[in-house]
């Protein structure tokens, strides 16, 4: 069912009305153009640091969420979004360790935002510190995490090997593989590539968001309430993310593709000899779910979570003619009020707005009610006004 078609009573139904509330409060927890404008030029900064600083042939691109456009901004308004960065060395396995790699990328770090002191630039990073896997660059509302590689030989030409102090082996990955699959995934949308081709040249494609892209973050938003107090059996972003990217089948509604990737999810989970197994698309020999045949309780975690948000949703789909303040404090309920609230005051407040314009001066329904009435183009990913 396409989301802007509109039922006989000119009223939207419960799956689009649904849509357009969750569409609008996950939309809240976006990254803003301008702070995603502004976190890019902060990492070219660095990439072109490290590749002019370091030694030829150093790179420096996005990952993970900021590069699947699934970004959700984290537990409170003012939590601060993380941004993961690859920084690659052509270096060969053979020819540094862990430690080394990431002492290399580290001195590097530390001389940049010196050099960004020494000149008085107020734009460079606030703090700079060594985590397990990488160096977090601290800016005014996000971090930069930069995750020293080197290729992976036995995976060209995108696979990389990433350290770990905690892991005595190199971790494998292909982030760039990985994000070509997705982006492949949120193609099959009709109205993603009509939305595309229209807007682009108005809005960048990067603040276009597809229906995969959105329920995605609807399902990372849910499960980051659920774990709320309990984040070390949270599933991590990418296995639900590769769960839905799999599930998903081109709906165009969201509500509707939310039940239906769902419905799907749990089929896709493998039992491979006695041993849980999601594999990366870009990397078949990587399971997302390994931590579960070493933490059996993160698995139970993860059903009580997905029975929860199944739950939710199977409940609202029984909520025909109820209404917009019944439907919106049902969802309450399950998410977050803040986000929730604005998305309810904009669907009211647009609905108010074409009741009226359907009106004619004697205050009667004008000739105009009969016809369909289209959703406003609010170019997903688009915020219509400053946080608050």
């Amino acid at each position: 069912m396409n989301a802007f078609h509109q039922t006989r009573d000119n009223t939207d139904s419960l799956e689009q009305m649904l849509s357009m509330l969750l569409d609008g409060a996950v939309e809240v927890l976006d990254i803003s153009p301008d702070l995603h404008d502004t976190a890019v030029r902060r990492y070219k900064e660095v990439g072109a640091w490290l590749a002019e600083n370091g030694s030829p042939g150093w790179e420096i691109h996005s990952q993970g969420s900021f590069l699947l456009g699934t970004v959700v901004r984290p537990g409170t308004e003012s939590g601060e979004y993380d941004i993961d960065l690859v920084c690659r060395l052509p270096l060969k396995q053979e020819s540094t360790s862990k430690e080394g790699l990431k002492q290399r990328v580290g001195d590097q770090l530390v001389a940049y935002r010196g050099w960004k002191q020494r000149q008085g630039h107020t734009d460079g990073p606030d703090s700079l510190e060594a985590r397990r896997r990488c160096w977090t660059l601290g800016y005014p509302g996000f971090h930069l995490d930069v995750l020293p590689a080197i290729p992976d030989e036995d995976h060209p030409p995108t696979g990389i090997l990433l350290t770990d102090k905690n892991l005595h082996k190199w971790q494998h990955s292909n982030p760039l593989g990985y994000a070509d699959w997705f982006r492949k995934r949120s193609e099959q949308s009709r109205a993603l590539l009509e939305k595309l081709h229209a807007n682009v040249a108005e809005v960048p494609e990067h603040h276009i968001r597809s229906t995969l892209q959105r329920l995605v973050q609807i399902l990372k938003w849910h499960c980051m309430l659920f774990f709320a107090e309990d984040t070390d059996n949270r599933p991590p972003s990418i296995l639900l993310t590769t769960l839905a990217g799999r599930a998903y089948r081109g709906e165009d509604d969201l509500f509707t593709a939310v039940r239906n990737v769902l419905a799907a999810m749990a089929r896709l989970i493998e039992n491979r000899e006695g041993q849980w197994w999601v594999p990366n698309p870009a990397h078949e020999e990587e399971n997302f779910t390994d931590k579960w045949n070493e933490y059996p309780e993160r698995r139970r975690k993860f059903l009580s979570w997905f029975d929860e948000i199944s739950t939710t949703m199977d409940g609202l789909s029984l909520m025909e003619s109820k209404g917009l303040d019944v439907v919106y404090s049902r969802l309450v309920k399950s998410f977050e009020a803040g986000p929730m609230m604005r998305s309810y005051e904009r669907y009211a407040a647009r609905e108010k707005a074409s009741t009226v314009q359907r009106m004619s001066p004697t205050g009667l329904l004008s000739a105009t009610a009969v016809g369909p009435r289209r959703k406003p183009n609010t170019f997903y990913g688009q915020h219509p006004g400053p946080r608050g």
